[in-house]
């Protein structure tokens, strides 16, 4: 069985994922749709991994959600330089991304959703791993910060297969153009 790699983000109109400090409270609508989850729901729905960066998950631990896991039921590998034993459904590897990617294809349900950050975008991105990019941008130019694929290094050709738009922020989905390389 072969999984969907999913990049799920969000970024601001001139393409960080984060502020200069490395926040992400800018991260909303302009406010003209309140309550609207947007794509989120039925995107999570069909998830059933997460893969995300070590800092990427510090922040989550720290600021975003303390004291709650906020992906329940779902397999998470965090890539960190430093594993550690694991900690509830949260494992930590020090596993090549790509490898990782590789592995998890051939197992489980769901798609697998890179979850951040920027650096692991970019490392799978540039190994061509990524089958689908869902890129939420935010009604918000920050001048500075996290560039999600600043220095990637490669061109990448993709297909826009959807776009949506609620609560000033556009949905752009892209897959890759031309044959797939599933690894």
């Amino acid at each position: 069985m072969n999984r969907r790699v999913v990049l799920y983000i969000g970024m601001s109109l001139d393409g960080y994922i984060a502020d200069r400090a490395g926040g992400v409270g800018w991260m909303a609508g302009d406010g003209s749709q309140p309550g609207c989850g947007g794509s989120y729901p039925d995107f999570y729905r069909g998830v059933g991994a997460v893969v995300m960066g070590g800092r990427t998950h510090r922040q989550i631990v720290e600021e975003l959600s303390p004291g709650r896991w906020p992906y329940p039921g779902k397999e998470c590998f965090v890539l960190t330089r430093r594993p550690r034993a694991a900690e509830g459904e949260v494992t930590f590897t020090d596993e090549p991304p790509a490898q990782l990617i590789q592995r998890l294809r051939r197992r489980g349900e769901g798609d697998i959703w890179i979850c951040g950050g920027a650096e692991l975008a970019r490392q799978l991105a540039a190994a061509d791993c990524i089958d689908r990019y869902c890129i939420s941008v935010l009604p918000i130019l920050l001048g500075e910060g996290l560039s999600l694929f600043g220095g990637l290094g490669v061109e990448r050709p993709l297909r826009l297969v959807s776009t949506e738009r609620y609560n000033g922020i556009v949905d752009l989905v892209y897959e890759r153009r031309g044959e797939a390389a599933l690894l």
